[in-house]
């Protein structure tokens, strides 16, 4: 059993025990979550799309940061070169269980 979710603005394949690096969510490591925005669930072969009374329920296991980003830009023959960095802030998440 597997679900296509909505989470964050980014779409997910997600099944049950499944680990998940996810844009920053609100709330504490062991939290509890709740995604309502399910589009799709196949159950053995039997696939339902945007079903509203489907839901994924998942544990908040940490708030880390992601691998940095270089960003350099440069003109040529101008002397300009500006080099910047950044690095995204990440949720992990754990899929507890489809509903």
């Amino acid at each position: 059993m597997f679900a296509i979710v909505s989470i964050a603005g980014q779409q997910f394949k997600v099944k049950k025990d499944d680990q998940l690096y996810v844009h920053r969510l609100e709330g504490n490591a062991g939290d509890k979550v709740e995604f309502s925005d399910v589009l799709m669930v196949n159950n053995d072969g039997n696939i339902t799309f945007s079903n509203n009374n489907k839901k994924v329920q998942a544990e908040i296991m940490d708030h880390l940061k992601g691998d940095k980003v270089i960003i350099f830009k440069k003109n040529r023959r101008k002397g300009y070169q500006k080099k910047n960095g950044h690095r995204q802030s990440l949720t992990m998440i754990k899929i507890n269980e489809i509903v």
